[in-house]
């Protein structure tokens, strides 16, 4: 399928201005170099190009083609694109030639328009490929990894990334039908599952939670949080704010422990003889931590389960 032949999905920024706001984009900082991590249709992207002063760099990055050829339609020579996760920051800012940067970005999880394609796989709610690949460049599909996958490796992935209590039995009705045919659209996994977990959490389908799971799996997305949270804070520059929005709780955990990490350092016993200067120091303030509105919500439902957490860098002499 041609990215031509696809059609275009509507999408929902969450938390758009709170979000642009967050990064304090204002007096020498305008001309800064930002990161959006995520680029998806570029809601927030351009609105920080809106704020950025002449001078100012927009870094992006996405794992999705179709992302990427919405994002070659922007011509603002302050804007750079660029395919691959935002795990590889480290690489893109050094060939870039950027030692620090201003303000980072993280809209996580998958965007509306995956969600609603049912060529990609995502979703339970159409019959379609099972695929799940952010990036359909490269990398294995989920029919491709379901066909080969160890039964053991498949329970964890279920129980781990989809907080499934039901991760065994999904797995050996998986392992069971797999051997008989494969498990290669949406439709047949989640019947397979719906066949399976006979009881879940009003309103929620059976489906949801190994959906999840494999998703991330998948893509990798928990790993890549880890790794892209650690070389942004690196590249932060003093006053620097990191903004993350995330989706479920998984993600929301990482991000929380890690700035908790940076915020809140352990002190040596107090009957050793350090100096005062010697002591460690917190790297970073906690700066917010913010919910979708009732009216963003019901605008779009989507947004119901974000949450997006801010924090600044310390400079010298700051205190936390």
């Amino acid at each position: 399928m041609t990215l031509q032949s696809v059609p275009e999905f509507s999408h929902r920024t969450v938390l758009l201005d709170e979000a642009v706001n967050a990064l304090a984009i204002d007096g020498v900082r305008r001309d800064g170099v930002y990161l959006d991590g995520t680029f998806g249709r570029g809601g927030h992207s351009r609105k920080i190009l809106a704020q950025l002063g002449e001078h100012g760099r927009l870094i992006a990055f996405d794992k999705d083609p179709l992302a990427i050829a919405t994002a070659k339609t922007i011509t603002d020579p302050r804007f750079t694109i660029v395919h691959d996760s935002f795990a590889t920051l480290d690489d893109v800012l050094a060939a870039q030639g950027v030692a620090h940067v201003d303000g980072v970005l993280m809209d996580l999880g998958i965007s509306s328009p995956q969600v609603d394609d049912a060529a990609r796989g995502f979703s339970f709610r159409f019959d379609g490929p099972l695929d799940m690949r952010m990036d359909t460049t490269r990398g294995m599909s989920a029919a491709e990894w379901l066909a080969t996958v160890d039964a053991r490796i498949l329970e964890k992935v279920i129980r781990d990334y989809g907080e499934e209590r039901f991760a065994f039995p999904i797995t050996k009705a998986i392992i069971a039908r797999r051997a008989v045919e494969p498990i290669s659209s949406t439709r047949q996994l989640a019947a397979l599952v719906a066949g399976t977990v006979k009881t879940r959490e009003k309103g929620k389908d059976p489906a949801t939670r190994t959906f999840q799971a494999i998703r991330i799996f998948i893509n990798q997305e928990l790993a890549e949080l880890e790794v892209g949270l650690d070389k942004a804070f690196r590249h932060m520059a003093s006053h620097g704010r990191l903004v993350v929005i995330s989706f479920h709780s998984l993600e929301d955990r990482i991000v929380k422990q890690f700035m908790a990490s940076k915020a809140h350092v352990k002190q040596p016993d107090r009957r050793l003889p350090i100096r005062a200067v010697d002591l460690p120091q917190p790297e970073c303030r906690l700066i917010d931590r913010i919910k979708p509105s009732d009216a963003e919500v019901a605008a779009n439902p989507r947004s119901r389960s974000a949450v997006m957490r801010v924090a600044e860098r310390l400079g010298p002499g700051d205190m936390a």
